[in-house]
C-alpha cells in the first residue's frame, strides 16, 4: 500500500481552492488561509517537502477506509459499487478550463505583498494560541521518535529501488553472501535485515493508521453523504444539460449566423485576393507579348518600364511561384535585347537624321524618337551612345564634301571626266570662280550641318537637364520628408512620454484616432517617395491592380523640350549627378567636335586643291574674297557651337602668310625693278595719284575702284599737292604710294596678317630708303641706268621724295596701330626707326648739297686776288654756281628748306672766303684792299638776294672781316 509521507487537514467548502493554488505555483508566498475544524482532532504530521492533497486519494482512497476501530472492514466497497475496471487512470485535463500560469497570478501578489507584510509583522507581535494540548503534543512527539528510527533514505521523493545505488543501500549483498564457511552468519544477518525492514513497515502503517483515525470520521461521513451527493451530481447535470442547450440555441440564433457571414466574408477577401493574384499572373504573362508589342513601335522607355515592373512584381508579389521560376531571366535576356536594339536604333537615327537632305527645313528628325531613345539610354546607363553620334558626324561631314564636289564637277561640261577619273583631279581642274562657288557650297551646307547637330544635341541636353533637375528635386523632397518624420518622431515620442507619465495606456490614448493623421501622411509619403511600392495584389480595396505605369513604383514628372514635346522623368534613372553633369559636359564637347571636325574638313579640302600652289597663286582681290568666305563660315560656326576652331583659322593663317610672303616679294621686285629703271627726274603726277593722295587727306586708306563707263581725261599735273604743299616727285615714288595703300587694304581685308604686313611694309619702306640712297648718294644710277652724273636736281627730288613718304608714315602708323593688340603695339616702334633712317636720309642729301657748293668755294676763292676789276672773275663764277643750284632746287624744295640750305651754303662760303682773306692778309681798315673785297661780297650779296625766294635771308657777310688788335 502505497501513501504519501504526510498529510493535512481536508478542507471544506472553498477552502480547497487554497490547495490547489499552492500546489501550481508553491514558490509564492501567499498568505496562509485558516481551515474550518476538523471532525476529528488535529494531530501534528511528519514535514515533508511535498503537501499532501485531495488529489493523492485517487488511489489510497481505499485504505483509507481500513478503520482500525471497525471490526469487519468493507475492501470490496469500490469494486462493489463502481465495478471491476476502477483502475489507476490519468485524468485528461478539460478543453473548457483555461491554462492557469504564473503570471495570472502576479497582480495578486503585487496587491497581497502589502497584507503579507503587516500580517507577518503582527504575527511576530501576537504569537497564535496553542491549540493543542499536551496529550496532542506528547502523542506527536512519540510518532515523530518513531518515525526517526526509520532512516532517511525511505522519506526521500526520489526513492526507487531500481535505482542500483538505492537498493544496495537498502539490501546489501553481503547479507545474501553464502560462500564460504560464513553461511549461517549471512543467513541470520538477512533474517535480521528483514525484521528490520519489517520493523519499519510497521512503524510507517502505525503512523499512517493513526493519522487516517485522526481523520476517520471525515471520510465515514463523506461515505455517509454519497447518496445525497450523487442526488446533487444528478441535479447538477440536469442542470449542465439545459444550460448546454440554451447555449446551443443562443449559439444557433445569435452567433452562428454572424460567424457565418464573417466566414464568408473572409472567405470572399480570400477569393478577391486569389483572384487578383490570378490576374496579376494573367498580366504578368502577358508581359513579353506586350513587351513585343512596344519594341515593334519603337517604345523602348515603356517596354523596359514594364520589365522592370514584371520584375518587381516577380521579386515581391509572385515571389515562389514555380510557372514564373524562367520568366526573370527571360526578362534579363529582353533587356539586354532591347539594349542592343535601343543602341542600333540610335545609330540608324543619326544616320537618317544627319544624311537627310540639307535643304529640308525641319531641324529635327522625329523629335519624340529621339526624346524615347535617350530616355531608355539612360534608364540602361549606356552612356557612351554620343559615341555613336560622333562617329556619325565624322562621316556626315566626309560625304558633304563627297557629294558637293561631285555635284560641282556634274554641272561643269567643260571637264572631261572620262579622261580624269580621280574626283579629287576633277576638282582640281576648276578654275577659282569654280572652285571658289564650289567652297560656298561646302561652307554654307557645313552651317546647316552644324545647325541641325546643334538642334538635336539640345534635345539630348534638355533631357539630360530634365533628369538631373528631377534627381535634385526629389532628394530635397526626401529630405523634407525626414525632416518631417523627426520632427513628428519627437513630437510622438513626447506625448507616449506625458500619457506614460499621467498613467494612461498608451493603447487607450491612441485608439481615439490620434494616430490617423501619421498614419495618413506615411501612406501619402510612401506613395509620393520614388521608391514606393506598387499596388498591392493582397489589398481588397484595390481589385484591379495591373504592373501597367499607372500602378508601378516609378513617379514621373513632365517637362517640356524647344521642340514641344513633352519629357516623363522616370524616377528609377539611378543616374549620379556626377555621371549627369560629366553627360552635359560630354555634350557640350559633341558639339565642339563637330564645329572641329566641319574645320578639319575644310582644311584637307583647301590642303588638297593647294598641291599644286592653286592658293598661292592667287591675287590680291581673289585671296581677299577667299579669305573673307573663310572668316565668315568660321564666325558662324564659332556663334553656333560657341567656341572658335582652331585649324581652318590656322589654315587660313598658313596660306595668308604665304600670300603675305608672295605679296610682299611680288612688291619688293616691283619696286626694285621701278628704282633700277629710274632716272631720277620729276615725272608727271596722274589725276587718279592726287585723288589717291586727296582720299588719303580725308582720312580714308584705300585704293579708289575702278569707275566703269567712259571718264574724263584729265591732264597730269607737274607736281603733287599733298595738304597745300607740293611735292615734285619720281614715278618710282607714286607706285611705292599706292603699294603702301595695297599693304594698308591687305590689312583691312585679312586682319590676321596685320602683324606681319607691319613687317614686309617696314622692310619694304627700309628697302626704298637705302635702296634710294645707294642709287643717289652713292650714285649707283651712274652704272644701273647710265646717268652721267648725279646732279643737285637729282639730289633734291630724291630728298623730296623721302619726304613725302616720311609724311605718310604717320599716317600709316595710326593705321595700323587701331588694328593691332595693346600687347603688339611694341611693333610700332618700326616706324620710328624708319622715321629716323628717313630724317637722315634727308639731312645726308642736304649735307651733300652744301659739301658740293663746299668744294667749289674751296676751289674758286684759293685762287682769288684781291684785284681789279671789281667784280671780279672768281665771285662771278661763285655767283654763277649759286644761281644754277638755286635755279636746280627752287622748284623742287619748299621755301623754307631752300632758305635754310642756302643758310649752309653762305656759311660756307663765309668760312673759305674768310680763310682766303686772312692768307692774303686782307684786313678790314679801310684801306684799297679792303673796298675791292667789300665791293665783291656786295655783288656776290646782291646777286643771292636776287634770287627767288632770298630776298629776305640775312647773309650777315660782315663776320669774314677779323677784327683789329
Amino acid at each position: 500500500m502505497a501513501s504519501s509521507h504526510s498529510s493535512s487537514p481536508v478542507p471544506q467548502g472553498s477552502s480547497s481552492d487554497v490547495f490547489i493554488k499552492k500546489e501550481v505555483d508553491p514558490t509564492k508566498h501567499i498568505r496562509p488561509v485558516q481551515s474550518l475544524p476538523d471532525v476529528c482532532p488535529k494531530e501534528p504530521t511528519v514535514t515533508d517537502q511535498h503537501k499532501w492533497t485531495i488529489y493523492h486519494s485517487k488511489v489510497n482512497l481505499p485504505a483509507a477506509l481500513n478503520d482500525p476501530r471497525l471490526a469487519k472492514r468493507e475492501s470490496d466497497f469500490f469494486t462493489k459499487t463502481w465495478g471491476l475496471d476502477f483502475v489507476d487512470t490519468e485524468v485528461i485535463p478539460s478543453f473548457y478550463l483555461p491554462q492557469i500560469s504564473k503570471e495570472h497570478f502576479t497582480v495578486y501578489q503585487q496587491e497581497i505583498s502589502q497584507r503579507e507584510k503587516i500580517h507577518e509583522r503582527c504575527k511576530n507581535i501576537c504569537p497564535p494560541k496553542d491549540t493543542f494540548d499536551r496529550t496532542l503534543l506528547h502523542s506527536h512527539d512519540k510518532s515523530r521518535t518513531d518515525l526517526e528510527q526509520v532512516p532517511k533514505i525511505f522519506m526521500k521523493p526520489d526513492f526507487a529501488l531500481d535505482d542500483s545505488l538505492t537498493f544496495n543501500s537498502v539490501l546489501p549483498w553481503s547479507h545474501f553472501n553464502t560462500a564460504g564457511g560464513k553461511g549461517n552468519r549471512d543467513a541470520a544477518s538477512s533474517k535480521l535485515l528483514q525484521e528490520k525492514l519489517s520493523h519499519y513497515l510497521d512503524i510507517v502503517e502505525v503512523n499512517i493508521a493513526h493519522q487516517i483515525s485522526l481523520r476517520s470520521e471525515a471520510f465515514f461521513h463523506a461515505m455517509t453523504s454519497q447518496h445525497e451527493l450523487q442526488d446533487y451530481l444528478k441535479k447538477t447535470s440536469q442542470a449542465v444539460k439545459m444550460l448546454r442547450d440554451k447555449i446551443a440555441q443562443i449559439d444557433k440564433v445569435m452567433c452562428e449566423g454572424s460567424l457565418h457571414i464573417l466566414r464568408l466574408a473572409l472567405s470572399r477577401n480570400n477569393c478577391v485576393k486569389v483572384y487578383n493574384k490570378l490576374k496579376l499572373m494573367a498580366t504578368v504573362h502577358q508581359t513579353q507579348p506586350t513587351v513585343q508589342v512596344l519594341l515593334s513601335a519603337s517604345e523602348f522607355v515603356g517596354a523596359l518600364d514594364l520589365i522592370s515592373t514584371t520584375q518587381e512584381v516577380l521579386q515581391q508579389e509572385l515571389q515562389g511561384i514555380h510557372s514564373f521560376r524562367h520568366l526573370g531571366s527571360q526578362l534579363c535576356e529582353l533587356e539586354k535585347l532591347i539594349d542592343k536594339m535601343m543602341i542600333a536604333e540610335f545609330s540608324t537615327y543619326c544616320h537618317s537624321d544627319l544624311n537627310r537632305p540639307l535643304e529640308d527645313d525641319c531641324q529635327i528628325l522625329e523629335e519624340e524618337k529621339l526624346v524615347s531613345l535617350v530616355f531608355g539610354l539612360l534608364k540602361q546607363r549606356k552612356l557612351n551612345f554620343l559615341e555613336i553620334y560622333s562617329e556619325e558626324m565624322i562621316i556626315t561631314a566626309k560625304n558633304i564634301i563627297k557629294q558637293c564636289v561631285i555635284n560641282k564637277v556634274s554641272q561643269i561640261e567643260e571637264l572631261d571626266t572620262d579622261a580624269v577619273t580621280k574626283l579629287a583631279d576633277q576638282m582640281r581642274m576648276l578654275n577659282f570662280p569654280q572652285w571658289f562657288d564650289l567652297l560656298k557650297d561646302i561652307f554654307f551646307k557645313f552651317t546647316v550641318f552644324l545647325q541641325r547637330v546643334k538642334a538635336t544635341l539640345n534635345i539630348i541636353h534638355n533631357v539630360v537637364l530634365s533628369v538631373l533637375d528631377k534627381n535634385q528635386r526629389t532628394r530635397e523632397l526626401e529630405e523634407i520628408s525626414q525632416q518631417k518624420n523627426a520632427a513628428k518622431d519627437n513630437s510622438l515620442d513626447t506625448e507616449v512620454a506625458y500619457l506614460i507619465q499621467e498613467g494612461i495606456f498608451v493603447s487607450d490614448a491612441f485608439s481615439e484616432n490620434e494616430l490617423t493623421p501619421i498614419t495618413i501622411d506615411t501612406t501619402s509619403q510612401r506613395n509620393a517617395s520614388p521608391n514606393s511600392e506598387p499596388c498591392s495584389s493582397d489589398s481588397v480595396s484595390e481589385p484591379e491592380c495591373t504592373t501597367d505605369s499607372s500602378s508601378s513604383k516609378e513617379q514621373t514628372s513632365s517637362s517640356a523640350t524647344p521642340g514641344g514635346v513633352d519629357i516623363m522623368v522616370n524616377e528609377d534613372m539611378k543616374l549620379t549627378d556626377l555621371e549627369l553633369g560629366k553627360l552635359v559636359n560630354n555634350i557640350q564637347e559633341l558639339l565642339y567636335s563637330a564645329s572641329d571636325i566641319c574645320h578639319d574638313r575644310a582644311v584637307k579640302f583647301l590642303m588638297s586643291r593647294a598641291k599644286d600652289g592653286f592658293l598661292e597663286k592667287l591675287n590680291s582681290t581673289e585671296f581677299i574674297t577667299l579669305s573673307r568666305l573663310m572668316e565668315t563660315f568660321i564666325l558662324d560656326t564659332e556663334q553656333i557651337c560657341g567656341r572658335k576652331s582652331m585649324s581652318l583659322l590656322g589654315a587660313l593663317q598658313s596660306q595668308a602668310n604665304k600670300f603675305v610672303n608672295r605679296f610682299h616679294e611680288e612688291r619688293k621686285t616691283k619696286l626694285s625693278l621701278l628704282l633700277d629703271n629710274e632716272r631720277w627726274k620729276q615725272a608727271d603726277v596722274p589725276a587718279e595719284f592726287q585723288d589717291l593722295v586727296d582720299s588719303l587727306s580725308d582720312g580714308k586708306i584705300a585704293l579708289p575702284e575702278k569707275k566703269s563707263g567712259v571718264t574724263e581725261e584729265r591732264k597730269p599735273a607737274e607736281v603733287l599737292i599733298v595738304e597745300g604743299q607740293q611735292y615734285a616727285v619720281v614715278g618710282t615714288v607714286l607706285l611705292l604710294i599706292r603699294i603702301i595703300l595695297e599693304y594698308c587694304q591687305c590689312v583691312d581685308n585679312i586682319p590676321s596678317v596685320t602683324t606681319d604686313m607691319l613687317t614686309r611694309l617696314s622692310d619694304l619702306l627700309k628697302y626704298f630708303n637705302s635702296r634710294s640712297c645707294q642709287l643717289v648718294l652713292g650714285a649707283g644710277a651712274l652704272q644701273v641706268v647710265g646717268l652721267k652724273t648725279i646732279t643737285t636736281k637729282n639730289l633734291a627730288l630724291s630728298s623730296r621724295c623721302l619726304q613725302l613718304i616720311v609724311h605718310y608714315i604717320p599716317v600709316i602708323r595710326a593705321h595700323f596701330e587701331a588694328r593691332l593688340q595693346p600687347k603688339q603695339y611694341s611693333m610700332l616702334r618700326h616706324f620710328d626707326h624708319i622715321t629716323k633712317d628717313y630724317h637722315d636720309h634727308i639731312a645726308e642729301i642736304s649735307a651733300k648739297l652744301v659739301a658740293i657748293m663746299d668744294s667749289l668755294f674751296d676751289k674758286l676763292l684759293s685762287k682769288y686776288e684781291v684785284k681789279a676789276p671789281v667784280p671780279s672773275a672768281c665771285f662771278r663764277n661763285i655767283c654763277k654756281q649759286m644761281t644754277k643750284m638755286h635755279e636746280a632746287i627752287i622748284d623742287l624744295l619748299p621755301e623754307e628748306q631752300t632758305q635754310m640750305l642756302f643758310l649752309r651754303i653762305n656759311a660756307s662760303y663765309k668760312f673759305h672766303l674768310k680763310k682766303q682773306l686772312s692768307h692774303l692778309n686782307v684786313i678790314n681798315d679801310g684801306g684799297p684792299q679792303n673796298g675791292l673785297v667789300t665791293a665783291d661780297v656786295a655783288f656776290y650779296t646782291g646777286n643771292l638776294q636776287a634770287l627767288k625766294g632770298l630776298k629776305d635771308l640775312d647773309l650777315n657777310m660782315a663776320e669774314i672781316w677779323e677784327q683789329k688788335r
